[in-house]
């Protein structure tokens, strides 16, 4: 198990630098802003890879192109919880069933 020490101490350092960095970012707009420029424009150049739109129309198009991308994420997001639902449930189910039976750990 030390490889999975190993990467629970770099995921804690990584938590802690990223904490540490946003505590001294004063401009947090700022700081995010070339992201937030990188997914428009990807979003540009999905819905008008020639650039041959009129840049109202492309922006437009990239708007919708933007709100169906996070309304995927959160359909994708949506599934997996009631996934984890199920299975949390029915570990529940297993276990009252087999503590009924008188088996399992006390």
């Amino acid at each position: 198990m030390p490889e999975e020490d190993a990467a629970v101490t770099r995921r804690l350092a990584a938590t802690i630098a990223a904490h540490e960095s946003w505590a001294h970012t004063t401009d947090r707009s700022a700081r995010t802003a070339p992201a937030r420029a990188a997914l428009q424009a990807r979003f540009e150049r999905e819905v008008d890879p020639d650039g041959t739109l009129a840049p109202d129309e492309r922006a437009r198009r990239a708007e919708h192109c933007r709100k169906a991308y996070f309304a995927r994420l959160a359909l994708k997001s949506a599934q997996s919880r009631r996934k984890a639902a199920a299975f949390t449930r029915a570990a529940a189910d297993a276990d009252a069933e087999l503590a009924a039976s008188g088996g399992g750990a006390a």
